[in-house]
């Protein structure tokens, strides 16, 4: 017997691929009742209506916060502070609002201050995503046996704590509860420092001379083609990250930043065993995420976790 939806309405506030996703795994697992979004771009408003995603479409927000009684903000960070104020009035009491971006700090500094008495505000991050943009790019799945972390200011509402766990546990996602500050150091080295860097590789590439752009094409190998892929992710929403977590992203850059002038001494030294003994450090992590079955972006990670490991085991040292 299906279980019974947790929520009568949702409104989601931006339709792109995390807004798209909820939307679809909210359907397809009888989470909640009615969807309905609001989106500035209208294209996107039609193509989540043709694909039949939602319910009703908004170009106001707060057409679609009315009445629902879960609320989640798919926007850009720099967007959260202008969209709570529009639609903070037509929040009916006992609603929750939530949000999906990778800076709680942020998220509760900009929302925090404009939630109405009444209003249970529950900070979320589901930790998951795909270099894809937009409602086309949205799928039932993406949340399943994927982290998703909520970070509820201090005197939150257990209640909608719990609702909005078991929401999040029955779209496949692992919940954990985490303090905001140590969310954001937590993704500053597991997420944003490596899209950093994945960016500024990808655009040494492409300002050297001595290599063309198609030898660049052609002779990708894992490493730099796994680059281009995450260095593809939208633009906009990773400017925010940065901007909004600089503390703890400048604290990780300049640990890096030591490490990579010990490894450019290492290397200008020749000193071969300091570099064997990092490489096995790191290897041995791999091996770990592996084994915690969450090496891959696929659902269900594409293949079973002690499959998973066993191949990498099986890979000869060298």
């Amino acid at each position: 017997m299906p279980l019974a939806p947790i929520f009568t309405r949702l409104g989601l506030i931006g339709i792109g691929l995390i807004g798209a996703s909820l939307a679809r795994a909210a359907r397809q697992f009888n989470v909640v009742g009615e969807i309905v979004c609001h989106d500035i771009d209208p294209q996107a408003r039609r193509t989540a209506l043709d694909l039949g995603i939602v319910d009703a479409a908004y170009d106001q927000p707060q057409a679609a916060a009315a009445e629902a009684d879960l609320v989640i903000l798919c926007t850009p960070i720099s967007a959260y502070g202008e969209v709570t104020a529009a639609i903070a009035p037509s929040l009916k009491p006992g609603t929750i609002l939530s949000d999906v971006g990778s800076v709680k700090q942020a998220a509760i500094r900009d929302i925090g201050p404009l939630v109405p008495e009444g209003v249970h505000f529950v900070p979320g991050h589901p930790v998951s995503g795909t270099e894809q943009s937009g409602p086309e790019a949205g799928f039932a799945t993406l949340f399943d046996s994927r982290w998703c972390i909520l970070t509820p200011p201090p005197g939150s509402n257990r209640g909608a704590v719990d609702r909005l766990s078991e929401f999040w546990s029955r779209l496949g996602s692992r919940v954990e509860i985490m303090e905001a500050r140590h969310h954001d150091y937590v993704l500053a080295i597991t997420s944003h420092v490596p899209h950093l860097i994945a960016y500024n590789i990808v655009g040494v590439v492409d300002d050297l001379e001595k290599v063309t752009e198609s030898e660049v094409v052609k002779y990708s190998a894992g490493g730099f083609r796994d680059f281009t892929r995450i260095a593809a992710s939208n633009p906009i929403m990773w400017r925010d990250v940065f901007l909004n977590n600089r503390e703890a992203v400048l604290e990780m850059l300049g640990r890096f930043s030591e490490d990579l002038t010990a490894l450019q001494r290492a290397i200008r030294w020749g000193e071969g065993d300091k570099l064997e003994a990092l490489f096995t450090r790191t290897r041995k992590i791999r091996r770990e995420i592996i084994a915690a079955g969450q090496d891959s972006d696929e659902p269900d990670f594409g293949r079973r976790q002690a499959q998973a490991a066993a191949e990498e085991e099986a890979t000869p040292d060298r």
